[in-house]
C-alpha cells in the first residue's frame, strides 16, 4: 500500500475531520477566543493530525507486508487464513474469523472433490483392466475366422484397444509420479514396443516403418515413452498419404538425444499448428477423416512435460510432418 493509495482511501474521512476542525475554529473565534490563541492551536492540531495519520499509515502498511510475506511463504495458498498472525483490533479479528470459516468450508469442499475424483479415476482404471479380458477373447475368436471378416474385426478391435489405452493414460496423467520409474532405456526398445502395440493399425493402413540409428541409451520412463511414441505413430497412420512411410531416427543434440518421427502424410495446415496440443482440438484433417478425439497430442504434451521431454512439431500441408522428442540428460531427474 502506497501513501497515495492510503490518502485516496481516507479522503472522505480526512475532509470531514478538516471541516470539523474549521468549524471548531470558527466557533472559538465567534465566542471571543483571541486570534493569537487560534494561530497557536492550528499548528498543534495539524501536528497531531499528521502524526496520527502517518502512524496509522505505517501500521497498516507493516501489517499488509506481514500478511503478504506469510502468503508468499505458503505452498498451499488456501491455508492463508489459518496461518496469519492473530489481528490486534476487534474489527480485524472478526473479519479474519469470517475468512477462516470461509476457508475451512472451501478446504472441505476441495477435499471432497479430490476424494470423489480419486474414486472415479480408480473406477475408470479398474474398468479398463476388466474390459481388456473380453477384448482378448475377441482377438482369440478373430483367429478362427478367415478373410475380410477377420481383417475388419481385427482392425476395429485395435481401435478399441487404442481408445482404452488413451483413457487409461489420461486417468493416470493426473498423478503420473505414482506410476513412473525413470531408468536407462534403449531407444530401440521404446520404438519396438510402440510399433508392436500398433502393429495391426500400421499393417491395415499399409504403413511401412523404417528405423535409423536407434541404438542409443536415454533416461526416461519406458512405459510412458512407449505410449507417447505410439500416439505419434497412430497419428501418422491415420493421416497418411499415398505409399505411407514413417521414419524413426535418432541424433545427438549436445548431450541430449533427439528422436525424430517423420512421415510423408497429408501434413497439418500452418494456421492449425499452434493449436495441435490443445485439448479436444481435431483440426480440419480430423473432421474430414473422422475418428479423431483431439486427445492424443494433448496427452503427449502433458506427459512429455512431466518426463522433461522436449516436444516439437514441424509440418507442411501435403508434404508430411516431423515430430521431435528430445530426451533429457540422465541427471536432470536425479537432481530433482
Amino acid at each position: 500500500m502506497t501513501l497515495q493509495e492510503f490518502l485516496a482511501d481516507r479522503l472522505g474521512r480526512i475532509a470531514l475531520q478538516l471541516i470539523c476542525a474549521g468549524l471548531a475554529a470558527l466557533f472559538l473565534f465567534a465566542t471571543g477566543t483571541q486570534p493569537g490563541v487560534l494561530v497557536l492551536l492550528l499548528p498543534a492540531f495539524l501536528l497531531v493530525f499528521v502524526t496520527v495519520q502517518a502512524s496509522d499509515f505505517l501500521r497498516r502498511r507493516a501489517r499488509l507486508l506481514e500478511l503478504e510475506a506469510v502468503l508468499d511463504g505458503l505452498d498451499r495458498k488456501y491455508l492463508f487464513a489459518e496461518c496469519i498472525p492473530r489481528p490486534g483490533d476487534l474489527y480485524e479479528r472478526r473479519l479474519f474469523d469470517l475468512i477462516r470459516r470461509a476457508g475451512r468450508a472451501m478446504t472441505g469442499a476441495v477435499s471432497d472433490a479430490r476424494a470423489s475424483q480419486r474414486e472415479y479415476r480408480e473406477y475408470v482404471e479398474q474398468w479398463i483392466h476388466e474390459v481388456k479380458t473380453p477384448i482378448t477373447a475377441v482377438r482369440l475368436i478373430c483367429r478362427e475366422l478367415d478373410g475380410e471378416t477377420r481383417r475388419k474385426l481385427t482392425a476395429e478391435t485395435a481401435k478399441i484397444e487404442a481408445h482404452i489405452e488413451r483413457a487409461l493414460f489420461y486417468a493416470r496423467a493426473e498423478n503420473p509420479e505414482q506410476d513412473c520409474l525413470f531408468r536407462q532405456v534403449n531407444l530401440g526398445e521404446i520404438a519396438a514396443g510402440a510399433i508392436e502395440n500398433h502393429r495391426s493399425l500400421l499393417i491395415q493402413s499399409g504403413v511401412r516403418v523404417e528405423t535409423e540409428g536407434l541404438d542409443r541409451i536415454v533416461y526416461t520412463d519406458e512405459k510412458w515413452a512407449v505410449f507417447i511414441l505410439g500416439q505419434l505413430l497412430q497419428n501418422a497412420a491415420r493421416y497418411r498419404g499415398t505409399e505411407p512411410v514413417i521414419t524413426l531416427s535418432a541424433k545427438s543434440q549436445g548431450k541430449q538425444i533427439q528422436l525424430l518421427v517423420r512421415d510423408n502424410g497429408i501434413g497439418i495446415p500452418a494456421h492449425e499448428l499452434p493449436r495441435v496440443f490443445d485439448r479436444g482440438f481435431t483440426g480440419s484433417n480430423g473432421r474430414s477423416r473422422g475418428g479423431s478425439t483431439g486427445m492424443g497430442l494433448y496427452l503427449c504434451q502433458k506427459l512429455s512435460s512431466f518426463l522433461d521431454l522436449g516436444l516439437r512439431i514441424v509440418s507442411r500441408e501435403g508434404k508430411g510432418t516431423t515430430v521431435t522428442l528430445t530426451f533429457p540428460l540422465q541427471n536432470c531427474k536425479e537432481n530433482q
